[in-house]
């Protein structure tokens, strides 16, 4: 189920906990709003990912 991708504003790596919920390596959390941006939940900024696609066959 977990998915992993790289988030080029902070250049770092996060994985996917559920379908729409992620946490950095810096144990940060994202919300994903599309395959490709997520919301940081601490700071609502929006962060440009490597992909986070919800294809149960990824």
């Amino acid at each position: 189920m977990s998915k992993n991708f790289f988030d080029f504003d902070d250049d770092d790596f996060g994985m996917s906990i559920s379908d729409n919920m992620a946490v950095d390596s810096e144990g940060n959390f994202m919300m994903r709003m599309s395959d490709n941006m997520a919301m940081d939940m601490d700071t609502g900024d929006i962060h440009f990912i490597s992909g986070w696609s919800d294809d149960e066959d990824d």
